[in-house]
Order: C-alpha cells, then sequence, then structure tokens
C-alpha cells in the first residue's frame, strides 16, 4: 500500500477538490432537466443525480489511489457491502441530502472523505448550490482547514467554547426527545438548522459551537464533514467522549457530537 504523509495527502486533496465540484455541477445540470425519485431497498429517496455524481468521483479515485478500497453509498445500496481487509479506505457520500435536493433546497452536498487507520484524515465537502467547498487534511500535528468561496482559499479554525453557545441541528432527522434535555444543559444563544454534512462545517469555520446528533446515521455520512471538523481543531466523539471510529458494523454510526474547543 502506499505510504501516506501529509503532503501526499494534501496533494490528492487538491485533485480532489475540483472532482467534488465536477460531481456538484453534474447534480445542478440534473435538477436542471428534471428527474426520477426512485427508491431503494431500505425505502429511501435516489436520483440520477446520486448516481452520476458517484459515478464522476469513484472513477478519479479508483485511478488515484487503486490500493484503497472505495466505499460508496449508492455502490452499498446495489451490491452490499463488499469485505475487504485493514482500516483504510475511501468515503463517498456524492449526494448527501437527497430529500433537500429533491425537493429544491440548498443545503446538499458532495462528500470525499479518506480514512485511515480507523479516523478521517481527508475530508472534502461541497455545496453546489451554495459554491461553498470545505477541505480538511490532518495527518498527527499537521493540519490543513480550508474553505473556497470563490477564488483563494480561506482558512478555518474552531472557535473558543462561548458563554451562550450556538447549536446545529438536522432539518430533517432531529430527535425532540434527546435534544431537549442536551440544550438544557447549555446557555443557547441560537440553534442553527442545516441539512446535510454542512453542520460539520459550521462547526469548524466557528460558526457553530455543538453538533449533536441522536439519530442514525452511515459513516459515508459523516467521514468527509469530521475530517473538516479534526483538521480545524475540533472533535467528533460519542457522549462518553471517545473519538468517533470507522469501519464500524454495517458503516453505521451511534449518537455523536462534533464541537470546537472548551
Amino acid at each position: 500500500m502506499t505510504a501516506v504523509d501529509f503532503a501526499l495527502l494534501s496533494a490528492w486533496a487538491d485533485r480532489l477538490r475540483p472532482v467534488a465540484e465536477e460531481a456538484g455541477r453534474a447534480t445542478l445540470e440534473v435538477r436542471k432537466r428534471g428527474f426520477e425519485v426512485m427508491a431503494k431497498n431500505d425505502t429511501s429517496p435516489v436520483t440520477e443525480a446520486d448516481q452520476i455524481a458517484e459515478g464522476i468521483i469513484t472513477a478519479v479515485l479508483e485511478k488515484l489511489s487503486p490500493a484503497f478500497h472505495i466505499v460508496a453509498e449508492e455502490r452499498v445500496a446495489a451490491h452490499g457491502h463488499a469485505h475487504f481487509e485493514g482500516n483504510s479506505f475511501w468515503l463517498v457520500d456524492a449526494l448527501d441530502g437527497t430529500k433537500e435536493f429533491i425537493k429544491g433546497g440548498d443545503d446538499y452536498t458532495v462528500n470525499i472523505a479518506l480514512v485511515l487507520n480507523g479516523s478521517p484524515a481527508l475530508g472534502i465537502v461541497h455545496a453546489p448550490v451554495r459554491g461553498e467547498t470545505y477541505l480538511g487534511v490532518i495527518v498527527a500535528a499537521q493540519r490543513r482547514a480550508e474553505v473556497w468561496r470563490g477564488g483563494a482559499p480561506a482558512k478555518i479554525t474552531v472557535r473558543p467554547r462561548p458563554a451562550r453557545v450556538v447549536i446545529t441541528g438536522s432539518k430533517s432527522h432531529e430527535v425532540p426527545e434527546l435534544m431537549d434535555p442536551f440544550l438544557a444543559k447549555y446557555d443557547v444563544a441560537e440553534k442553527r438548522v442545516i441539512g446535510s454534512s454542512l453542520k460539520f462545517c459550521l462547526v469548524a469555520e466557528g460558526k457553530a459551537d455543538l453538533y449533536p446528533r441522536f439519530g442514525p446515521t452511515c459513516e459515508w455520512d459523516t467521514g468527509a464533514g469530521h475530517a473538516v471538523v479534526r483538521a480545524a481543531g475540533g472533535s467528533v466523539h460519542d457522549f462518553d467522549g471517545v473519538e468517533l471510529a470507522y469501519k464500524k458494523p454495517g458503516f453505521l454510526n451511534g449518537r455523536f457530537l462534533a464541537e470546537g474547543v472548551l
């Protein structure tokens, strides 16, 4: 397997950022011409945009790093979980927030992550409608966290925890009976509801302090955003403080909390 260091990961991130943006443009083209909504075996919706965008990304990953297995949402939906050795692999959710995409919303994203030894080390989150791309790379003490909004990138970082916190949460997957007791522990200045992996990006950019998640997610939903938060100086962990690990059974996550620094 290729030896991976910070310089190589950073170069891969630079190669993959325009790929994520190309996949994002493809989703916009599908939306413009119209599309059929289909149901997967688990009854969740899928569209041609999900499939086209995933194909764009996986074709590049297969050439860029053939030693790493690719776990991509639509591949898994169609063919099940393939067995592979080790816990270093790519995670792809080429259209995170399909329901948001279907209804014409702005908050869906394209997500690419590389997991190394069970932890996300590279993440790209692209929001096609918003024209924003977040990038995170982290290896040991070396970190790179940036956002593009046209032109040159801007560095991002989590912020110190203020006395009155900003919470971010889900548009369509809230669990009020768990969220409400959690919020009661804090002096909440604002709750920002937003779709897809953009919740991680709000924390990474210092626009939110906490993102608690009580509903189920898959690893491809979280890998890219997790890497961006880590690279920006934050963490994503369970409610006992254990950092979220990857390649769990079924690639399923339990409850977690993304947060900046205390």
